[in-house]
C-alpha cells in the first residue's frame, strides 16, 4: 500500500497541475484503487507570474507559493512537488521554510537523463524567457551542453505559444500552438540538438514525442516516477 501523502503546491498553471496529477496516476501500479496514494492538491493560480518577477521586476510569488507549501503541511504531506519549473527559481527558499521534503524537478531530471541517455551531449530547452534569463537549466544541468532557441524564435514562437493572445495559458493547446512549438523544435534540432525537453509545464500540454524527430522529456514524467519511487 502506498501510505504516504502527496502533495502538489499547483495552480501555476491550473492545467499543468492536473496533468501531473494524472502522470502520477498512472505511474502508480496497483490492483485496485484503495493502493493509490493519497494526493492532496492546493492549486492556487492566483500566484504572481514567475516570468515577470524574474524579469521584470514583477511581483514576488515566495509568499504566494509559501502559503499554498503552508496549506500542504497543515494538510499533513509527506512529499510534495511543484508543476511549474520557472518557480525552481525560488526552490531553496521555499524548501527552507517547509518541513517536508520537496522533490526538485530539475534535479531529478539531471539523474535521470545521466541514466537513461548518457551518450548524450548537447541537449534542446523550450522553456520560458525567466527560466532562460535565470540558468536554471545550466545549472543542474551542467555537464550538457544545453540549446535555446534564438531570440526571435524565443519570443514569438515559444513565447507566443505560452503566453500569447491564444496562448496555451490561456486554454488554446490547439494545433496553431503545437506548429510554433514544432517549428522552435526543428530550429533546436538543427543546430544539434540531440533531445529535447519540455522545460515548461505548458509546453507537453501541446508538444508530443510524435510531433518531432528527436526524443522529448517532459520533467513532470520525471516527477511522477520519482515520486512513486
Amino acid at each position: 500500500m502506498n501510505e504516504k501523502v502527496i502533495g502538489i503546491i499547483g495552480g501555476m498553471g491550473p492545467e499543468a497541475t492536473a496533468n501531473l496529477f494524472m502522470k502520477i496516476i498512472k505511474a502508480t501500479k496497483v490492483d485496485k484503487e484503495q493502493e493509490h496514494f493519497r494526493i492532496i492538491i492546493d492549486s492556487n493560480p492566483k500566484i504572481p507570474d514567475r516570468t515577470k518577477a524574474i524579469l521584470e521586476n514583477g511581483e514576488s510569488p515566495v509568499n504566494a507559493i509559501l502559503d499554498t507549501a503552508k496549506n500542504l503541511e497543515k494538510a499533513g504531506v509527506d512529499l510534495a512537488c511543484i508543476p511549474c519549473i520557472t518557480a525552481h527559481y525560488f526552490f531553496d527558499e521555499i524548501q527552507s521554510q517547509v518541513s517536508y521534503k520537496i522533490i526538485n524537478a530539475l534535479e531529478e531530471l539531471n539523474l535521470y537523463l545521466k541514466n537513461n541517455y548518457s551518450n548524450i551531449k548537447n541537449i534542446g530547452v523550450l522553456a520560458t524567457t525567466g527560466t532562460i534569463k535565470a540558468n536554471l537549466f545550466k545549472k543542474y544541468l551542467s555537464d550538457f551542453n544545453i540549446i535555446y532557441p534564438d531570440e526571435h524564435t524565443q519570443s514569438n514562437k515559444v513565447m507566443e505559444a505560452i503566453y500569447g493572445e491564444a496562448g496555451i495559458k490561456k486554454g488554446n493547446i490547439d494545433k496553431e500552438n503545437l506548429d510554433l512549438l514544432v517549428e522552435s523544435s526543428r530550429e533546436l534540432i538543427d543546430n544539434g540538438a540531440e533531445l529535447i525537453i519540455g522545460g515548461c509545464t505548458e509546453i507537453t500540454l501541446v508538444l508530443k514525442s510524435h510531433n518531432i524527430s528527436k526524443p522529448l522529456i517532459d520533467p513532470m514524467d520525471v516527477v511522477a516516477q520519482s515520486i512513486v519511487k
